[in-house]
């Protein structure tokens, strides 16, 4: 388990502010115990560095919901490079930074489900949008991902390892409001 955010344990998680704080904290108010995010016009995340055999445990698992979805943005532009919730998975570059490269699973506003593109400030940075819209606002989504697939299918690569995880609520390029769950985050075997 490397996100037991239903026990309320946040654990070797840090933050990382880009523009503004976005706020997190543990809340129940969605149903059931959760990390709640909230951004009001704000870019900050929460990420572990921890290194992840993907022969042994591929799957990345997790649950998360969104409330409302943000309106008037292009997800592919800079200007609208904003989401009520994503999760990051790392691939570090070490002494070289500029060979990091993350996937970025999104709950997209606009872009529909299954849709791949890359982010707006780079391309190192792959972007797979796994719900979208108000559809599902509401209501708790699980998620299970095959981390080596995703990456080898937006990437081109094969990988073995990652070296971090990260999940971010942020809306500072519009300006708008955006609130997320974020329920436990976890690596299976299948």
């Amino acid at each position: 388990m490397i996100g037991r955010f239903s026990t309320g344990d946040r654990t070797h998680w840090q933050d990382k502010a880009f523009q503004g704080e976005t706020r997190y904290h543990f809340d129940n108010r969605s149903g059931r115990p959760a990390l709640f995010a909230d951004s009001q016009g704000a870019a900050s995340g929460l990420y572990r560095e921890i290194k992840i055999d993907l022969d042994r445990t591929p799957w990345l698992n997790w649950s998360w919901r969104v409330d409302r979805v943000l309106h008037h943005v292009d997800e592919r532009a800079k200007s609208g490079d904003d989401y009520p919730a994503r999760v990051y998975v790392v691939v570090s570059g070490g002494a070289a930074f500029w060979k990091t490269r993350s996937l970025v699973y999104v709950w997209a506003s606009n872009q529909p489900i299954g849709a791949t593109w890359p982010n707006a400030y780079t391309a190192n940075a792959q972007v797979m949008a796994l719900q979208s819209g108000a559809q599902n606002a509401g209501r708790w989504i699980r998620e299970k991902r095959n981390i080596r697939a995703d990456f080898q299918q937006l990437f081109g690569e094969k990988i073995d390892f990652i070296d971090a995880v990260a999940l971010m609520t942020d809306t500072d390029n519009s300006g708008q409001s955006a609130s997320a769950w974020y329920g436990d985050i976890y690596f299976t075997a299948r």
